[in-house]
C-alpha cells in the first residue's frame, strides 16, 4: 500500500471546478452537509471560529478509510452512482453526491483544508490541503497534488469526518449566526429529528422555522403527496392541495409583497427545485417569465427527485446551484408549474378581490357610498376594489388614496355611462389609470383644496416660527425648502444643480471674509438655488437690523457680480435670468422719506433685486390661498365623502 495521498487531476482545472466555483459560505457549506448525509451521519456540527477566521463541520457518519480518501474524496470526479453506491450503506439514503467535485467548492472561499476522519474502530488519517501549494504544483506542470499528512494526536473521534476552513478569504465577520443558520435551513428539506439527520450551528440546531418564510404565507397551495407545509404555514388565511404525479411541495404568496425583501436585501420572491433534499435550482419562477401582478407575491419549493434519477444524465450545472435548462427534464418540470401557477393565478385574484371589497366597507363612507349603487355598478366597484388591494394590500395609506381614486373613477365613468370600461384597468400602471378615469373636475378642485391646505399650513408654521421668536436659522431653513413663499412660481428647487450650488457657495465663501463686521453682523445667511428657470440669490437679514435700499445694493450686487461671472464662463450671460431676494424684519429707512419706497425700488430693479419683510411673506401667502379656501367652502357631496374616507377606519393588517 502507498504511504502518500495523490489527487489524480489535471491541475489547472481546479481553478474552473473548484476554486472559482461557488462565491458564497452557505453554499460552500451545503455541498460540506450534504457528503455528510450520503455518509449516513445523523447529526452535522458547524462551529464558526471567528477569532480565528475559521469554519469547522463535524459529522458523526461512517468516516473514510486510507483507500476511500485516496480512491473517492480525492479522486476529482469519482461517481459514487456508478459504482454501486447510490444508496448510503446504513439507512439506505439516496445520496445527493453525483459528479464527485462538491468538495472542491471550499476552495471557493479559503485557502486552507484540513481534513480528519476515522472509520469506527479504525485509523484515524488527516491531511492538509493549500491552494498556495496547488498552485505551485501547477506552475510547475504537475500532474498530481499530493496533500501534506498531519498529526492527529489529540482529535477526540472515534467515528465521523471533522472538516476544518482555514484563511477565509470572505470576512467571517460579515457572516452573522442567522444569516448563516438561515441560508442552510433554505437549502435542505431533509433537516431535522423526522429525518434522522440534525444539523447544528454554533450548538444551536437548525430547524425549517429558521427558514424564515412560513410565517409570512398569507395564501397555501400544497403539490403532489400529502406534506406538512399547511402545519408549518399554521398563519395561511387559505389552503388548496392541488394533484401531482412527479413532484410535491408547495407555492405560497405573501400578504404584502415588501416582506419577499430579507433584511440584507436577498429575494425570497422565487420558486427553488429541490432534489433529494436538497437545492438544486435557485428561482424556476424566473424562467418562466411571468409578469403578472401576483407573480410578485410568490414564493414556493417544489421537491422534484425525479430529475435527478440515477439512470438518467445529470442534468445540474457545474457550480451545482443550477440545472441546465436546455434538458428536456426541465422543460417538462417548468410547462408543469406554470400550468398549475395559472390556476393559482386565478384563484388568487379572486382571492384578493373578496379581501379587497371587505377592507373598503370596513370603511364607513365607503359603505355608505357602495349601498346606493345598482348591482351593475357594485360589481364594477368590487372588481376595483380587489385590483388596488393586489397591488396595495399592506400599505393602507395608498390603498386608502387608490379607493379615493377608484370612487371617483366610478362616478365619473357613471355619468358617461361607461363603467364597465374599469375592467381595462392595471392598477400597476397609473398613468394609464389616471388617463381612464379623466377625472371629474370635482376632483381637481379636491386636489387643489388640499394643496391649499399644505401650503396654508406651512405659512402658519412660519408665522408660529417668528411669533416664537424661533432661531433665525429655522426661519431661514424653512423659507429655503418653500421657495414659493418668495413667488408662487418658484415651486421647489431644480434639481440636478448640485454642482452650480457648490461652486457658487464656494465664491459667495470668498465674498464673505471681505464683509465689514457692521454687514456681517446684520445677516443670517446668503444662498443659492435655482426655480423656474430662474438663478436666485435670497439673503437673509436679521429681524433688528434697519437698513436702507443702497446698504442692500452695495451688499447683493457683489453676489450678483460673482454669479455672473460663473454663468458667463458657462455661456450664460442673460442677466435678467438671476433675481435676488433680500428678506429683512422691518421696512428699510428710505420709506420714511417721501416717495421714498418708489425709490429704493428702482434702487434695487436696477439689479434684479426686491425686498420683502418677513411679515409681508406671511401676509401675502395668507392672501393669495385663503382667497380660494374662501370660495371653497361649499365642497361637494363627492368631496366631503372623499375627506371622510379613512377618518374612522380602524384596521388589523
Amino acid at each position: 500500500m502507498s504511504n502518500k495521498l495523490k489527487m489524480t487531476i489535471d491541475l489547472n482545472a481546479l481553478n474552473h471546478l473548484g476554486i472559482n466555483l461557488y462565491s458564497n459560505v452557505p453554499a460552500v457549506l451545503a455541498e460540506v452537509v450534504a457528503n455528510a448525509w450520503d455518509a449516513d451521519a445523523t447529526r452535522v456540527d458547524v462551529t464558526l471560529n471567528k477569532d480565528k477566521d475559521e469554519i469547522i463541520i463535524q459529522d458523526n457518519g461512517h468516516g473514510m478509510t486510507f483507500d476511500d480518501l485516496n480512491n473517492k474524496y480525492l479522486t476529482v470526479g469519482y461517481e459514487r452512482r456508478k459504482n454501486k453506491e447510490a444508496k448510503s450503506p446504513k439507512y439506505n439514503r439516496p445520496v445527493m453526491g453525483r459528479k464527485g467535485i462538491g468538495k472542491l467548492s471550499l476552495f471557493s472561499v479559503a485557502n486552507e483544508i484540513q481534513v480528519e476522519t476515522q472509520v469506527s474502530g479504525g485509523v484515524l488519517q488527516g491531511f492538509l490541503m493549500k491552494i498556495s501549494d496547488m498552485k505551485k504544483a501547477i506552475s510547475e506542470n504537475q500532474t498530481y497534488y499530493e496533500p501534506k499528512m498531519i498529526d492527529t494526536y489529540g482529535t477526540d473521534i472515534t467515528e465521523g469526518t471533522i472538516i476544518t476552513i482555514r484563511n477565509i478569504k470572505k470576512r467571517l465577520t460579515s457572516q452573522t449566526d442567522k444569516n448563516l443558520r438561515k441560508r442552510l435551513a433554505r437549502r435542505f428539506s431533509i433537516i431535522g429529528q423526522e429525518h434522522n439527520f440534525q444539523v447544528y450551528l454554533n450548538n444551536e440546531e437548525i430547524t425549517v422555522d429558521d427558514r424564515d418564510y412560513f410565517h409570512k404565507i398569507q395564501f397555501l397551495w400544497t403539490l403532489g403527496k400529502e406534506n406538512n407545509y399547511k402545519e408549518q404555514s399554521r398563519n395561511a388565511e387559505y389552503h388548496e392541495h392541488i394533484e401531482s404525479e412527479n413532484y410535491s411541495g408547495w407555492i405560497g404568496t405573501v400578504k404584502d409583497n415588501g416582506s419577499l425583501k430579507d433584511d440584507d436585501g436577498e429575494s425570497l420572491n422565487k420558486i427553488v427545485i429541490m432534489m433529494r433534499g436538497k437545492l438544486a435550482h435557485e428561482d424556476i419562477l424566473e424562467s418562466l417569465g411571468e409578469r403578472g401582478v401576483y407573480a410578485s407575491y410568490i414564493i414556493g419549493e417544489i421537491q422534484a427527485d425525479y430529475l435527478d434519477n440515477d439512470d438518467r444524465d445529470d442534468i445540474a450545472t457545474s457550480s451545482r446551484q443550477s440545472l441546465h435548462e436546455s434538458s428536456e427534464r426541465f422543460k417538462t418540470i417548468k410547462m408543469s408549474v406554470n400550468k398549475n401557477l395559472k390556476l393559482i393565478q386565478n384563484k388568487w385574484s379572486n382571492l384578493r378581490t373578496k379581501e379587497g371589497v371587505k377592507r373598503a366597507l370596513n370603511d364607513p363612507a365607503i359603505k355608505e357610498w357602495y349601498e346606493q349603487l345598482n348591482s351593475g355598478v357594485r360589481n364594477q366597484a368590487e372588481k376595483l376594489f380587489g385590483k388596488i388591494n393586489q397591488v396595495y394590500s399592506k400599505d393602507i395609506n395608498s390603498r386608502t388614496e387608490l379607493f379615493k381614486y377608484g370612487i371617483l373613477a366610478i362616478e365619473s365613468l357613471r355619468v358617461k355611462e361607461n363603467v364597465d370600461s374599469l375592467d381595462s384597468i392595471d392598477i400597476m400602471n397609473l398613468v394609464e389609470f389616471g388617463k381612464i378615469f379623466e377625472l371629474a373636475d370635482a376632483w381637481e378642485s379636491s386636489l387643489y383644496h388640499q394643496i391649499i391646505r399644505q401650503r396654508l399650513s406651512v405659512v402658519r408654521k412660519l408665522h408660529d416660527q417668528i411669533e416664537s421668536n424661533a432661531l433665525e436659522k429655522l426661519i431661514q431653513q424653512h423659507i429655503y425648502d418653500h421657495l414659493w413663499l418668495l413667488d408662487p412660481s418658484w415651486e421647489r428647487a431644480t434639481a440636478g444643480t448640485e454642482y452650480m450650488e457648490r461652486k457658487i457657495t464656494q465664491e459667495f465663501k470668498d465674498i464673505e471674509t471681505q464683509l465689514t463686521d457692521e454687514e456681517k453682523s446684520g445677516r443670517i445667511d446668503i444662498k443659492y438655488r435655482t426655480a423656474a428657470g430662474k438663478h436666485i440669490i435670497v439673503e437673509l437679514k436679521r429681524a433688528s437690523v434697519i437698513l436702507s435700499a443702497l446698504d442692500l445694493v452695495n451688499q447683493v450686487d457683489k453676489y450678483r457680480i460673482a454669479l455672473q461671472k460663473i454663468l458667463d464662463l458657462q455661456g450664460n450671460n442673460n442677466n435678467d435670468g438671476i433675481e435676488i431676494v433680500c428678506i429683512v424684519g422691518s421696512d428699510l429707512k428710505d420709506y420714511k422719506e417721501s416717495n421714498g419706497k418708489e425709490l429704493a425700488n428702482k434702487k434695487l430693479e436696477a439689479i434684479n433685486a426686491r425686498v420683502r419683510t418677513y411679515q409681508e411673506l406671511i401676509e401675502n401667502a395668507y392672501q393669495e390661498y385663503s382667497d380660494y379656501l374662501d370660495k371653497s367652502k361649499e365642497v361637494s357631496s363627492l368631496i366631503s365623502l372623499l375627506e371622510r374616507i379613512g377618518t374612522d377606519l380602524v384596521e388589523k393588517d
